[in-house]
């Protein structure tokens, strides 16, 4: 079934319409995405504010999973229809004890530069701790915590920099890779909500760790983790109890073993162990939260299809209230950006390429490396756009925006052949031969 717009009055507005367009540019608009629901009557007085019409999809068949019978799905993509039946859960504003404002201090090409073996680190230390787990052993944690403190250095100069080189670089191992991005991301939105160094650390050491009571599953489990049967998702579930038993005796702080605990908490009660709601999940626990379920959401596995990441957000702007608290949810899509950092897009002229840093102020205009040009021939040398910069001075058609997002793996878009640290091509006649 296709989507079909239709324009219409604001005061014409009803709750459950999909707003899928503005009369309007979205970053002119307080709205951190791009089409959302109306799930309130302040939403239509929002938009009363600052539109006089805006389109709406009639037919609206944005992607459903069909869930068979007896399986559940953990992360799996939700129906549309904002919160499918569940009740949302307001509370007051998240306050921060003394938050910190911090600047980027790093242009991104350096701060990659400095960065780039952190992730290798991040990998070694995490692959020492997770044996040591699954041999039954008390695991040597100083590794982890001195990766954690270059981490958090790294993000507080320069929040793109790791989260670029996370989205770009291959891991030999699916848990490695899911703790060390979880990590990333967390420490990211950490840094928006202005959490000092001392609570980032113990939000990314508790991220890296959340994932060891899996050790303790079978591998196919794991594997299958997003197609699970009943009685496979309680055994599945037993993980984060697993994991908590495992590092009781390690000396972590009780900050850290509440990431670890409660990072599987939602917001409704709908989470586990031990389904808490609202303000009995732990700040730190809450960012950790939402930092691992859009990681999973856009991780590509052979037992599931992710999602892009502007799809991730757009379901995560749905979820707000649900299963995340809502100014979580919109000081994360802030920091991130609609178009996260490495994601794969289409421009408005047909060029194409991956997002490398975004500006919270221009939601909407990312900075793009172009690898790609409009006949989708691969360029020799990387072009990087700065959306924001190049509009500055441009009016209608010759305005340049993101079209699209690209699914990860489309087909000649590989960030590897290029440094973004000074855009150049980093290909040989060889890997010419065998594109």
């Amino acid at each position: 079934m296709g989507v079909n717009q239709k324009k219409i009055m604001v005061h014409d507005l009803e709750i459950g319409m999909f707003v899928s367009d503005l009369d309007r540019p979205w970053h002119q608009t307080p709205f951190p995405i791009q089409g959302f629901y109306i799930r309130s009557q302040s939403d239509i007085r929002a938009l009363h504010s600052h539109c006089k019409w805006v389109r709406v999809d009639v037919a609206e068949a944005r992607q459903q999973i069909e869930v068979e019978a007896g399986n559940v799905r953990l992360f799996g993509h939700r129906a549309s229809g904002r919160g499918n039946g569940r009740n949302e859960l307001k509370l007051p504003p998240l306050s921060i004890r003394e938050p910190v404002s911090y600047e980027t201090t790093t242009p991104l090409r350096k701060e990659i530069k400095v960065s780039r073996q952190l992730l290798d680190d991040g990998e070694a230390a995490l692959e020492a701790v997770y044996n040591s787990m699954r041999s039954g052993k008390v695991p040597d944690l100083r590794p982890v915590a001195d990766l954690t403190r270059k981490m958090v250095s790294s993000v507080v100069r320069q929040p793109n920099a790791l989260l670029w080189l996370s989205r770009t670089r291959h891991y030999d191992d699916f848990l490695y890779r899911h703790a060390l991005n979880t990590a990333v991301w967390a420490l990211v939105c950490g840094r928006q909500l202005g959490l000092n160094e001392g609570l980032l650390n113990h939000l990314a050491v508790g991220c890296l760790l959340t994932q060891v009571g899996k050790t303790a599953l079978p591998k196919d489990l794991i594997e299958r983790e997003q197609q699970l049967s009943a009685e496979e998702y309680a055994l599945y579930r037993s993980y984060v109890d697993r994991g908590v038993a495992a590092l009781e005796d390690s000396g972590l702080s009780r900050a850290v073993m509440t990431v670890v605990q409660n990072h599987r908490e939602r917001h409704n009660g709908s989470g586990f162990p031990q389904g808490l709601t609202g303000d009995r999940i732990p700040l730190l626990a809450k960012v950790a939260g939402i930092a691992e379920f859009f990681e999973s959401l856009i991780t590509s596995r052979e037992t599931c299809d992710s999602l892009t990441p502007a799809k991730a957000v757009s379901m995560l702007y749905e979820m707000r209230n649900i299963e995340f608290q809502e100014d979580l949810v919109s000081a994360y899509i802030k920091a991130i950006g609609v178009y996260p950092t490495g994601s794969l897009v289409e421009l408005s002229d047909g060029q194409r390429g991956i997002v490398i840093s975004h500006s919270p102020e221009r939601r909407l205009w990312p900075s793009v490396m172009v690898m790609q040009d409009a006949g989708r021939q691969a360029r020799k040398t990387a072009k990087i756009i700065d959306l924001a910069s190049y509009n500055q001075s441009k009016t209608g058609q010759a305005m340049l925006s993101v079209k699209e997002c690209l699914p990860y793996g489309t087909e000649g878009l590989d960030p590897a052949g290029y440094d973004v640290t000074g855009a150049e091509s980093r290909w040989s006649l060889g890997k010419l031969l065998t594109r």
